[in-house]
């Protein structure tokens, strides 16, 4: 049985694994977080980038009928359309057209050179449905709750109990209770705000996974008004976040970040580090002090962040930094007006783009405009000039503050053999077992 947390983080945890389940795009995702087939059986990138093409193989609707590259097509027009608003939908904007060649072969067309397309594709969002079917790898069972099975293969032993997989969606204290009880094999879903729950359960420590996800964990700097309209001034914020290596307030073996992105991926440059690069610890607590002693008024700070127990030893690490250097914090609700706004989510895939356009919010107008050319690139390398110039432009904008990279984690029982933890933190349901598909 599987546990999904679920607590407004995570952009419903259950719905997510459910849909992954049930349906597949074109491609997927393994247990690794790679791309593998799924309705594609293979696929060819031409005219470096512009164009993808796959040929379907034999899947079939949760009905037994043929999945045909119609309805293929209609599903995929629909989800990248603007008004889908997915979280995926600023990133598809690259698609300019999708046909079906022939009865078997599909040609997505770009507008721009996009060469992640396929981990865009293997996203749940873009997973094809036919009303309320999928063509997935699972199949639901008639019944109480949520029970899921791999359609049966007529030449294969009668399926048993134990091939069903069990989905419910709880709240993280009870997930943990009951997979320390041995009432669940399986929690997924879990991020740094509950995680003092694990730690004080007591678990063996292979059964708990923590994924090297990629992705951004730090505080957009949203409120351009009063002390934080200058950028001296929102760095001396900014240092002091840093500097008080909050990571570790929720577990020492959580690493900090202090860029926005963590390699270079197709931007032209190294991540920009922040202007405060070359001081020691001691210069930049100087140095903050000062900039909010010349002020010459009080400051507040409204921050905000998730409910949870990790959230809570964050902030009070957040809100003591503030306090050493003259600045009174204020927490407040993650979707209430605020002045810095936590961010905790996993790329989707791997662009600095993703990680650009994802810290900007409220940011200078030259470093909105150079991520937006960056989009309209017609070329690789004009992208990549464009994302460099970019980078380096919030950098010194001081418009998001770099804290670690997400912090997820899973309950995972010895049996399920093929669970692997993966940068993208995805863990499909299909892949728990080694000897399952």
């Amino acid at each position: 049985m599987v546990d999904a947390i679920e607590d407004g983080r995570s952009g419903n945890t259950e719905r997510v694994l459910l849909r992954s389940a049930l349906a597949q795009g074109l491609v997927r995702f393994d247990a690794t977080g790679q791309v593998e087939p799924a309705i594609a059986e293979r696929w060819n990138m031409v005219d470096d980038g512009r164009s993808y093409i796959f040929r379907l193989g034999d899947a079939t609707w949760s009905d037994g009928r043929p999945v045909t590259a119609d309805q293929v097509v209609a599903a995929l027009r629909r989800a990248v359309r603007v008004e889908a608003g997915h979280r995926l939908t600023p990133f598809l904007r690259s698609i300019d057209e999708i046909v079906a060649m022939t009865p078997q072969v599909i040609e997505v067309r770009l507008k721009r050179p996009n060469t992640e397309l396929l981990t865009l594709l293997a996203q749940p969002e873009l997973a094809v449905m036919r009303g309320a079917q999928g063509s997935g790898p699972m199949r639901r069972l008639a019944g109480e709750g949520v029970r899921l099975r791999a359609p049966v293969d007529p030449d294969a032993p009668a399926p048993v109990p134990a091939d069903e997989v069990r989905l419910n969606g709880v709240r993280a204290a009870l997930a943990v209770a009951r997979f320390s009880e041995k009432r669940r094999d399986l929690v997924l879903g879990g991020a740094f705000a509950d995680w003092p729950i694990v730690a004080a359960a007591g678990l063996r420590p292979a059964d708990i996974r923590v994924d090297p996800a990629r992705g951004l964990f730090g505080f957009a700097i949203v409120g351009r008004e009063g002390f934080l309209a200058a950028p001296l001034n929102r760095a001396a914020v900014a240092m002091a976040i840093q500097t008080a290596d909050l990571p570790a307030a929720i577990d020492a073996n959580w690493s900090g970040a202090d860029t926005v992105l963590p390699e270079a991926f197709d931007s032209a440059g190294a991540p920009a580090l922040p202007p405060w690069r070359n001081l020691t610890e001691a210069q930049r607590w100087q140095t903050a002090r000062a900039q909010v002693a010349a002020w010459g008024q009080p400051v507040t700070v409204r921050v905000a962040l998730p409910d949870g127990p990790g959230a809570t030893l964050l902030w009070g690490r957040t809100a003591a930094a503030l306090a050493r250097i003259g600045v009174r914090g204020q927490r407040v609700g993650i979707d209430a007006p605020s002045d810095l706004v936590l961010v905790d989510r996993v790329a989707p895939y791997d662009s600095a783009r993703w990680y650009l356009a994802t810290a900007c919010r409220g940011c200078a107008p030259d470093a909105m405009t150079l991520i937006a050319a960056a989009r309209n690139a017609t070329s690789l390398p004009e992208r990549a000039q464009r994302l460099a110039a970019a980078d380096a432009a919030l950098a010194a904008d001081v418009a998001f503050v770099a804290v670690a990279r997400p912090w997820r984690w899973s309950l995972v029982a010895p049996r399920l053999r093929g669970f692997q933890t993966n940068p993208r933190g995805v863990h499909p349901l299909n892949h728990l077992r080694g000897d399952t598909r």
